[in-house]
């Protein structure tokens, strides 16, 4: 099976996830865990097969997001009005992170990122978390 864009976030996704709750040291080590973990997995059991570019595409994101977290979440903040970033459901909250460092830091069309962050909060959530992520990142997408 080819691995695809989509399949390259829902890794991001992942490995935030596991940064959010448990805040990694050392960034590089930590993708690194979690390639090797992923690589245990074999292509005949019909998983995806990491690519450079994929990777290099998650780890992006990854490394972007954790990097740079308290100004997303100053960005966040305000747009959930009134609401605390740290009620949000874990997957929710690393969703719209990636989200809008997506939307602040990559040529990705605004569309295509929220889109993207609907069906990963619906594939990992709930798809009650749809209309969340989709008001938030639209809001920003209109500021921007």
């Amino acid at each position: 099976m080819t691995a695809t864009r989509r399949q390259a976030r829902e890794w991001a996704i992942q490995m935030l996830t596991a940064a959010d709750l448990n805040p990694p040291d050392d960034i590089p080590a930590f993708l690194a865990a979690f390639w090797e973990e992923l690589g245990t997995l074999d292509e005949s059991e019909g998983r995806a097969v990491v690519s450079g570019g994929l990777k290099d595409f998650a780890e992006e994101r990854v490394t972007g997001v954790l990097t740079t977290k308290d100004d997303i979440d100053a960005i966040l903040v305000p747009l959930l009005e009134n609401w605390d970033l740290y009620r949000l459901g874990t997957i929710e909250r690393c969703v719209l992170r990636m989200g809008v460092w997506e939307m602040k830091n990559t040529d990705v069309p605004k569309p295509v990122v929220i889109n993207e962050a609907i069906d990963l909060a619906n594939w990992f959530s709930s798809p009650k978390s749809r209309s969340l992520v989709n008001g938030i990142l639209d809001k920003l997408a209109k500021s921007l």
